[in-house]
């Protein structure tokens, strides 16, 4: 049985306070922490004390984050492996290494991992493993930890560049690599917002607000990140661009008709010459930052896209 915790109605914050009194009514086995779309930092010092108080074991999900803690931008109560008894995450994600896995634990805990990985999974891939070794060790250098920061950086700036362009953004900015806009100040769901950008060449996802009125399909919001854009070599010069093509393409995009011609939420109307000119403006992006430099992809394209 799961009892699940949400964030303040008006500030969209964790309440901390909040979240101890649900845990000393409920007494949970274990207290889980983490996300997929929460643009601050999490105090992991104040949930161990929490878990402390209530008697459960503190499980972190650093999967989205994890990028962050191995190139040190989150440190002390922010680091999760500091104050965890558990901690699972992706590395493909901000670590930027193969699509797969790793738990961390405590040492009391490590008898019970290790019945479950070769119980429960499957047989060890040995390229991924390679793989994940060498992700590890790019991630133990000082350009990984630079990459980390301009992430943050580069978030906090599009953050900025969209809040002045209009845009409402949950909990009114980031701490981390991601944020999530508030679009139906456009008049459209997350779900047109997001069919709009990907026809413009931009990927964003749809991403439900806390308490969202759209539910967790349509969607009021969509969740914009910038550990792609900082890998490409942007800074943060560059995100009041990508902040202008994505106002540019929102404002160029009306909701669909139904067959009883009423609003879609899923349906849109994208204006053929905001999408030319958005593509023009996300190709010149994407030739100013190439992502291999040294591959000659005219010749790539002229031998093997025939």
């Amino acid at each position: 049985e799961s009892h699940p915790y949400g964030v303040d109605k008006e500030t969209g914050l964790l309440d901390y306070d909040a979240i101890e009194k649900q845990a000393m009514e409920v007494k949970p086995l274990i207290l889980l922490t983490g996300f997929s779309a929460y643009p601050r930092k999490i105090d992991f010092k104040r949930f161990r004390a929490i878990a402390d108080k209530c008697g459960a074991t503190l499980m972190v999900d650093m999967a989205h984050f994890a990028g962050l803690v191995a190139g040190k931008v989150w440190t002390g109560d922010n680091d999760p492996v500091k104050w965890a008894d558990v901690v699972t995450t992706t590395t493909h994600k901000t670590l930027r290494g193969p699509r797969g896995s790793i738990i961390l634990c405590k040492k009391e805990y490590a008898d019970y991992v290790n019945k479950g990985c070769p119980m429960v999974l499957g047989g060890p891939l040995g390229h991924v493993m390679a793989a994940k070794a060498i992700a590890l060790k790019e991630a133990n250098t000082q350009a990984y930890r630079d990459w980390a920061s301009q992430v943050v950086k580069n978030a906090q700036a599009l953050a900025k560049s969209c809040m002045d362009l209009g845009m409402v953004l949950q909990t009114g900015g980031t701490e981390d690599h991601l944020m999530l806009v508030d679009v139906t100040t456009y008049g459209l769901t997350g779900k047109q917002a997001e069919a709009a950008l990907f026809q413009c060449g931009v990927t964003a996802n749809a991403n439900a607000l806390p308490y969202d009125k759209n539910g967790a399909w349509w969607t009021s919001g969509i969740r914009i990140g910038t550990p792609g854009l900082t890998t490409l070599g942007m800074n943060e010069k560059d995100m009041a661009e990508v902040a202008s093509i994505i106002d540019f393409v929102l404002k160029g995009t009306k909701p669909g008709l139904t067959k009883d011609g009423k609003p879609a939420k899923g349906k849109i109307d994208l204006d053929a010459s905001v999408q030319a000119k958005a593509k023009e403006r996300v190709n010149a992006l994407l030739s100013a930052h190439v992502l291999y430099p040294e591959l000659d992809l005219e010749f790539l394209k002229k031998e093997f896209c025939k």
